[in-house]
């Protein structure tokens, strides 16, 4: 799978009016370290926008940018239409983020910490803070000491503070990393949800099999620049993986056979299998080569790469945090 061949998949969702968050020629130096290089990214209502990279990347940079929180060196971000160039702050009211794991008082409720909260944004009816904690199915625990909360009922209470003000952009950093399986698919179903609304979600997580479960789109970084945006569902059918089954007699001859070809990228034996790394669309060709020397394939099983293949190829096996 080459860069260039991903780079050119080019998403088509929605229309310009739809675009909550632009990018252009993003830029940010940190003396002489380049962490973020002409970024442009473009993220729209309705949709979950999935934003990975290595470690130091430059993914927390970028967020720091967008929530005002650090100063580009070059380029321009838009939010809503509107430019943010140190004057932000009305759009930025329409904006929910979690960066890290949400803060909050240890000895109070998860109900009264929302009402300190809104308090302190100010404007916000109090039948609100019900609202979202029904929002997120809290309600019935919106009494007991937060203290006492499950790391999956803070994350949801964390989400649920960011909901106070109807945001439209939702940016989350890591809203699974630490959970447990019920509390990751709490959040899991729930991200889709809010983004459906009428929202957008930008999320940043490293459990790349959650990311390519809730995400519509994404853009994957490396060295602070773009190598690869997509739909999901394009990027993950650029290439595909073929499980081919043969007689165990046949198995080393068809091996060989299949590796000769210059169309295929990789064969590997897999539990009496054959694991065939080929183009989009070549499974009946694959049959057929082998039919030419005799070999019938009792299954032929066509299996597009996951997100983690995906992602480890492009990042030449960098992890993702």
């Amino acid at each position: 799978m080459t860069e260039t061949a991903i780079k050119q998949v080019s998403p088509d969702f929605g229309k310009d009016g739809d675009i909550i968050l632009r990018t252009v020629g993003l830029t940010k130096h940190f003396g002489k370290i380049l962490a973020v290089k002409d970024l442009n990214l473009e993220l729209r209502r309705g949709e979950v926008f999935g934003f990975l990279g290595p470690n130091g990347a430059g993914k927390s940079t970028t967020v720091g940018m967008i929530l005002g929180l650090v100063t580009p060196t070059a380029g321009s971000i838009e939010l809503f239409g509107q430019k943010v160039d140190g004057h932000q702050w009305s759009a930025l009211r329409r904006v929910g983020a979690i960066i890290e794991e949400p803060a909050f008082y240890p000895y109070l409720s998860g109900r009264d910490n929302l009402e300190v909260l809104a308090r302190s944004i100010g404007g916000i009816k109090k039948t609100k803070i019900d609202e979202v904690l029904e929002r997120v199915n809290l309600l019935e625990r919106g009494g007991d000491q937060y203290s006492h909360y499950s790391l999956g009922m803070k994350q949801r209470l964390g989400i649920a503070s960011t909901l106070l003000r109807d945001p439209e952009l939702i940016i989350l950093d890591e809203p699974t990393s630490g959970l447990d399986p019920a509390g990751t698919k709490e959040v899991r179903d729930l991200i889709p949800q809010l983004a459906h609304e009428n929202r957008a979600v930008f999320l940043c997580s490293h459990l790349l099999h959650e990311v390519e479960l809730v995400c519509d789109r994404i853009t994957i970084i490396k060295q602070g620049a773009v190598i690869a945006s997509a739909p999901m569902r394009e990027l993950l059918i650029k290439e595909q993986l073929l499980r081919v089954k043969v007689d165990d007699r046949v198995l080393a001859q068809a091996s060989a056979i299949l590796s000769g070809l210059d169309w295929i990228i990789s064969v590997k034996a897999d539990d009496g299998c054959l694991i065939v790394d080929a183009p989009k669309d070549s499974a009946s060709l694959v049959n057929q080569v082998l039919a030419e020397h005799d070999i019938f394939a009792s299954e032929l099983i066509t299996r597009n790469l996951s997100l983690e293949s995906v992602f480890l190829q492009l990042t030449d096996g960098e992890s993702d945090a």
